[in-house]
């Protein structure tokens, strides 16, 4: 809920504030998201493991490093705490609490942009775990951040976020229609790390999975 009212709330008041120049929005909004990447990570991380994100539970039981009867509980939050954060945002700046998306995301360059997103996300999670465990708010932190300038579709790189920002027609929306190749190129990204990471550094198991 925190990081999508972070993600759309900066957003809006990115753009009302930068008179128009895109850059500035954007420039406050990845910045803010990723500050609240790092806090809520550091907060939440030892209860949850501060997922956050259906592509990064999905991969952590493919891994076997949860219990599958866990994910449909973790997804259900994410999706769950995503949209009431969108709703929060929008009460917030007095917009509607949910709103269509007319922002179009469409194409294979933003296709691609989130396979790339997300790779490079599961990559430094799992290395930053695996190495730095204690650094891993830091580094998808300041990765986010990084990854809303260097990709063509700003990083969403989450498909909670996706869904969520489906239902703002602000700064930050995507419209429902390309939704759903967002979430798919996300979750190849996610699967294609997690097996380049295991083939690189394959390890122990950590939990026994019924």
């Amino acid at each position: 809920m925190l990081l999508l009212a972070t993600v759309v709330g900066s957003g809006i008041m990115g753009e009302r504030l930068s008179g128009g120049n895109v850059a500035i929005a954007l420039l406050a909004n990845s910045i803010a998201t990723g500050g609240t990447l790092v806090a809520i990570i550091l907060s939440l991380g030892s209860i949850s493991g501060a997922h956050f994100n259906p592509a990064v539970t999905l991969a952590t039981a493919a891994e076997r490093r949860m219990p599958w009867r866990e994910v449909p509980g973790y997804i259900a939050a994410q999706l769950v705490g995503a949209f009431a954060g969108v709703a929060a945002a929008h009460v917030m700046f007095g917009e509607p609490v949910f709103s269509i998306s007319q922002h179009p995301r469409a194409g294979g360059a933003q296709m691609f942009s989130e396979f790339v997103a997300t790779f490079g996300l599961l990559l430094v999670i799992w290395g930053a775990g695996r190495f730095r465990p204690d650094t891993i708010a830091l580094v998808v932190g300041a990765y986010i951040t990084s990854a809303y300038w260097f990709t063509a579709s700003t990083s969403f790189a989450n498909p909670a976020v996706t869904l969520a920002r489906s239902m703002t027609n602000t700064f930050s929306g995507i419209r429902p229609v390309d939704a759903p190749a967002f979430i798919a190129a996300q979750l190849t990204g996610a699967f294609a790390a997690t097996l380049l990471w295991s083939w690189l550094l394959p390890e122990r198991k950590t939990i026994d999975v019924a």
